[in-house]
């Protein structure tokens, strides 16, 4: 029998904003609350058993939210959290917040910015993460994977997870160039890509079929056990979409997967490196 499934990237927020508060001036989003509850209605149902929790971007640096989850649930929720990379030393940061649970620490770089990963700061998440066997996970646009290759070529042992296909296709176009930048961060041993996000890449339409050379090229240059499935929850419920047909791709629509393929993208990869 599989093992039940990992979801790699999920987002908790509640609208308890006085217990919680948001960011002033930060970007909200809806719903006005997704908890722990709510995500289990859809993921239970899909044989999914543990879930990687991302902190919210109107959270910013306070990860208390994301923390008291995991606290609330025991051995279900891992976390990837955001520290301040110009604070004075946010690698004690990041070696707080793995004493909770914490597992890995987003960086954004979906701008095309030259520089956006030379800050002091910067070095120092990347060398910390190495060292306590933490991973970096970068949202990232085509545009920035130069600039993570070659920060990835400077630390050679951290751990890197690249979300959502690096948003290839979010145009609705798979550019071959975008899979060739995409593709030669394979090099980099320690580099793994979350197959996700599929309503916001291709088509953006179920069963997300038109994704399937997509999945196809990243799993011939990475393999089953760099690649890891996720929902983006809960904006893959959203404008239609539902969480079933997002897992379903890779339970029922790729056919080049074997079984143990797909044990490794839906829980096994994401099992060696959050849990």
């Amino acid at each position: 029998m599989p093992l039940p499934a990992i979801d790699a990237h999920v987002h908790l927020w509640t609208d308890d904003v006085k217990r919680y508060p948001r960011v002033a001036g930060a970007k909200d989003y809806p719903p006005p609350r997704f908890t722990a509850e709510d995500l289990f209605a859809h993921s239970k149902p899909a044989g999914v058993s543990r879930i990687v929790l991302i902190q919210m971007s109107f959270y910013q640096f306070d990860n208390s939210y994301m923390l008291d989850c995991m606290k609330a649930h025991p051995g279900t929720f891992s976390g990837v959290g955001i520290v301040d990379e110009f604070a004075a030393d946010p690698g004690l940061a990041m070696e707080d917040l793995a004493k909770q649970g914490v597992r890995g620490f987003r960086i954004v770089g979906v701008t095309p910015q030259q520089n956006w990963l030379d800050s002091p700061g910067m070095n120092r998440m990347w060398r910390t993460a190495a060292a306590r066997n933490l991973s970096i996970c970068a949202l990232i646009s085509p545009d920035s994977l130069s600039s993570l290759d070659r920060m990835c070529a400077k630390y050679p042992d951290t751990s890197v997870v690249i979300d959502h296909f690096a948003r290839v296709g979010v145009d609705g176009v798979i550019h071959d160039q975008d899979l060739r930048s995409l593709s030669a961060l394979a090099r980099h041993k320690r580099v793994k890509v979350k197959a996700s996000a599929f309503y916001a890449l291709g088509k953006k339409q179920a069963p997300y079929t038109d994704l399937q050379s997509l999945f196809r090229n990243v799993f011939e240059h990475f393999g089953p056990r760099r690649m890891m499935w996720a929902s983006d929850c809960p904006f893959q419920l959203q404008d239609g979409h539902q969480y079933a047909p997002s897992i379903a791709l890779v339970r029922e629509h790729l056919p080049f997967l074997s079984p143990e393929d797909r044990e490794w993208v839906l829980t096994r990869t994401a099992q060696s490196v959050f849990f």
